[in-house]
């Protein structure tokens, strides 16, 4: 049980664009942790039954599209931002419970941090409505956000679950002004579908800065845009390396520096 307990992986619908076994190798080299991670494909509607068989097997799981939301119901225990957020992306099974965590609301912060990305009293347009999003607006409130605006194609529909942020359709994207940020929380241009972008150039040239919290490609063409009209343009990879150092220091009940963000980060920038 003990070698079994050294797995870690993620659960998600469509796997095959995930850096995350390499990432995680690479922290568990670094921190002296003899383990593995491996990706875990569940059917839609299979979810409930995965995470029964494998909280048996692995010590810990990471949580992605589509089931971030869906699976908080299935937990034990939900921390304190998790709750705030209404998603969780890592569950740690300890002492026969289920807990779950939104370590996204912590990469995201850092990824802020390391690009020197100044959110305080500035304003940020969030496209999307799935669990990242959720994560990234609590985490530009929790860090003095002036405004955010939400966008979806079904604004109705999420306003409940978004209460108090004001929430827009893309027609109605055109007509802001006087906002800093563009954080692009869709799936929108990841790989294999990577000729989409979620907003044109004439939406983006109200901003100075777009992120997309997708890595795979390391260039979106949402990024590429934004570059070609003078923005500053920054992916979803130091995020993702950050919030699965959180994720290994949650299971393993250890505290990782900076440093091994850093290194994981510069191993996947050269890689890819």
């Amino acid at each position: 049980m003990d070698d079994l307990k050294k797995v870690y992986g993620l659960i998600g619908e469509k796997l095959s664009h995930s850096y995350s076994p390499i990432i995680h190798n690479e922290i568990l080299k670094r921190i002296n942790i003899d383990g593995e991670y491996v990706l875990f494909e569940v059917e839609r509607g299979r979810l409930r039954e995965k995470i029964n068989e494998l909280k048996y097997k692995v010590k810990g799981l990471n949580v992605t599209i589509p089931y971030k939301v869906e699976v908080v119901e299935l937990l034990d225990e939900v921390s304190e931002e998790a709750k705030k957020i209404g998603a969780i992306n890592t569950i740690d099974f300890k002492d026969n419970l289920m807990v779950g965590y939104n370590t996204d609301y912590y990469g995201f912060k850092a990824m802020l941090d390391v690009y020197n990305i100044d959110i305080k009293n500035k304003g940020a347009v969030v496209l999307g409505s799935g669990g990242a999003s959720k994560a990234v607006i609590h985490s530009l409130l929790d860090n003095e956000i002036g405004e955010v605006v939400l966008v979806s194609r079904d604004k109705i529909r999420v306003e409940d679950r978004f209460k108090g942020i004001k929430c827009i359709d893309y027609s109605e994207l055109k007509h802001l002004r006087n906002f800093d940020y563009i954080i692009n929380c869709t799936p929108v241009g990841m790989y294999p579908n990577i000729d989409s972008s979620p907003v044109d150039k004439d939406i983006l040239q109200n901003y100075s800065v777009a992120i997309d919290l997708i890595y795979n490609p390391t260039k979106t063409l949402f990024l590429k845009k934004a570059e070609e009209i003078g923005l500053k343009a920054v992916n979803g990879l130091y995020m993702l390396v950050a919030q699965a150092v959180k994720s290994e220091e949650i299971w393993n009940r250890v505290s990782v520096g900076d440093e091994v963000i850093r290194e994981v980060f510069e191993v996947l920038h050269k890689e890819f």
